[in-house]
């Protein structure tokens, strides 16, 4: 056992054993290697000491051509049953970790798999790291019969097809179980959770402190929903990224309001923070992903969605921007239309934009952009 991995395990509580992992989603970063993975069919959140696991020496991967391909060989199955979920960027090596269901439904297998910088793909051996598990005490239960609606992405399988006001669209309606968790960040020894919980204002956002001690601080969420011209609280946050040296967030939803809330809003009590609506991005989509990044000084903010092109916001325009409160889209801070295409995943890597998109014929790919280039 390495000295960092002793060591990591001696600060954060990890101890050696066989996790029970039954599915991952989100994935973030913490600490010194420290890897954290959703699980929302078990409704818990594991931390994982991945630093012995990441590939040697440092850099942020090029452009990995034919990721699908690549993954389906190394994980022994069909490029269609490779299914990846979310990258995370650690933050000193610049190593890149994906998240990856293989299969279908109750059979899918989690798996992680580190990018080297030269490209190499690896799965992480999970029984042979030392973890700690969080189950969330206030997820929705298993047989809980809300559902939440998203927009599915061209190529992705799941969902039906339907018009809606003369566009095609596949949509998906999912238990709220599943949204358990959609999205994390790690901010000064705090691990942002956004999701549902089995409360009546069901959308969250949990602050975790880790090393994991059992408490969880839960804040119901509230935001005026520019498509829908109404305030609401069930429907969960899609993605979000902290920004301003963390103060804040950043977080977008489903028919795409973009709305910034405080961290120091987020208490823990049992009253709904109100969130302030700062852009709305148009309806009939869902955000996949979101990451910051700094151009010439300046913070920026990047969006992926299922719909609508790769968009840019930047974050001075986002602050500057009074809340919106009339039904009226699209509306708030501009934005700029980027011309990647296909885009599923983006994370942010220093001077480098990391994006895992999807080509015309289905096949993915990882690619790195320069900050100053976008």
């Amino acid at each position: 056992m390495s000295g960092t991995q002793t060591t990591t395990m001696s600060r954060y509580g990890l101890e050696h054993g066989s996790p029970d992992l039954r599915s991952v989603g989100a994935i973030a970063f913490g600490p010194e290697g420290v890897l954290f993975a959703a699980d929302n069919v078990a409704a818990t959140i594991f931390a994982f000491d991945v630093s012995s696991a990441l590939p040697a020496g440092a850099g942020v991967p090029g452009d990995v051509d034919g990721l699908d391909a690549r993954l389906a060989t190394l994980l022994g199955c069909a490029p269609e049953d490779v299914h990846v979920r979310d990258l995370a960027v650690e933050p000193g090596s610049g190593a890149v970790v994906l998240s990856i269901l293989r299969g279908e439904g109750a059979a899918a297998v989690p798996v992680l798999v580190t990018v080297g910088a030269d490209g190499e793909l690896a799965d992480v051996a999970l029984d042979d790291l030392p973890f700690a598990a969080l189950p969330i005490a206030d997820a929705p239960a298993e047989d809980d019969e809300r559902l939440d609606v998203r927009v599915v992405a061209p190529g992705e399988p799941e969902g039906e097809t339907m018009e809606i006001r003369g566009i095609t669209l596949r949509v998906t309606r999912e238990p709220l179980r599943t949204t358990t968790v959609t999205d994390m960040s790690y901010v000064d020894g705090t691990l942002l959770v956004a999701g549902a919980s089995n409360e009546e204002f069901a959308s969250s956002l949990r602050r975790i402190p880790f090393p994991f001690d059992g408490t969880t601080e839960t804040t119901p969420l509230e935001i005026f929903h520019v498509s829908h011209g109404k305030y609401e609280t069930h429907s969960p946050i899609r993605t979000f990224v902290p920004y301003g040296a963390g103060g804040s967030i950043l977080a977008s939803y489903t028919c795409t309001p973009v709305v910034q809330f405080p961290l120091a809003a987020l208490t823990g009590d049992a009253t709904a923070a109100r969130g302030r609506t700062v852009a709305e991005l148009g309806p009939m989509n869902t955000p996949l992903d979101m990451t910051s990044y700094t151009r010439d000084g300046a913070e920026h903010l990047l969006v992926a969605n299922s719909r609508h092109p790769l968009l840019k916001l930047a974050v001075s325009d986002l602050e500057a921007q009074e809340g919106l409160t009339e039904p009226q889209q699209p509306v708030g801070a501009p934005r700029e239309e980027l011309p990647h295409a296909g885009v599923l995943l983006v994370g942010g890597a220093g001077e480098q934009v990391l994006m895992v998109q999807r080509a015309d014929d289905g096949a993915l790919s990882l690619r790195s952009y320069a900050a100053d280039a976008l």
